[in-house]
């Protein structure tokens, strides 16, 4: 099927929100509900194929083609900087991106000089720190427990991810500083959204018009509980 629509998703929760979510929509992915170990499911019949792929590399899949189509996080869209559409905020998967320290730095981040900061995304920390703030700083790549650097003393703040907050709390850390407000993309790859417009455009908003929906309800909801 020349016009089948590739998926590209992260496997876990991400993933398993965008499905109900094309479901919902009135999309067919139970190929992509099996339980397997395959990495790519299709269903011809559907039109649909989905790819699993890591989430740093879903925005890679969909800006070469591999994928038509990608949903991921805002997160890595700003690390990865890869050249495609970004369509649609689905609204889930909400947090922020944000500079964390010590409860000693809030209100004094400025007043710092060469600080080093420790991050699992450079790109943004570079990006917001010497093309936002004008300030140079050295960047110190990790690649898991970042609250951990400020309490060993290997850099005075960290840029994270923040949801609830907790673990900063549970070491003695707070949020200095919001970078960004995080939550799940929907990407398209720049020719496909021209070569395949009509199968592409009319998912798109069977998307948002599920998404205004579901607002919708739950604002009708909230309003009976009140």
């Amino acid at each position: 099927m020349s016009d089948m629509i590739t998926i590209a998703l992260s496997k876990g929760r991400l993933a398993d929100q965008a499905l109900d979510l094309l479901e919902a929509s009135g999309y067919d992915c139970s190929a992509a509900r099996e339980k397997s170990r395959r990495l790519i499911l299709e269903d011809e019949k559907a039109g649909l194929r989905f790819i699993m792929a890591k989430p740093a590399d879903v925005p890679t899949y969909v800006e070469y083609g591999a994928a038509d189509i990608g949903v991921v996080g805002k997160d890595t869209l700003l690390e990865e900087g890869r050249q495609l559409y970004e369509v649609i905020d689905l609204e889930f998967g909400a947090c922020q991106m944000c500079v964390c320290g010590p409860v000693s730095l809030k209100g004094k981040l400025d007043q710092i000089p060469n600080k080093r900061v420790a991050s699992k995304y450079p790109n943004i920390t570079r990006s917001y720190f010497e093309g936002t703030k004008r300030e140079s700083v050295e960047i110190i790549k990790l690649n898991g427990s970042v609250e951990l650097a400020p309490l060993i003393g290997l850099a005075e703040v960290i840029v994270d991810i923040v949801e609830s907050g907790r673990t900063l709390r549970e070491n003695g850390l707070d949020v200095l500083e919001v970078i960004a407000d995080i939550s799940a993309r929907v990407i398209v790859n720049r020719v496909s959204m021209k070569m395949k417009a009509q199968s592409i455009l009319p998912m798109l908003d069977a998307l948002r018009a599920q998404l205004a929906k579901q607002k919708e309800q739950k604002c009708r909801e909230e309003a009976a509980s009140t």
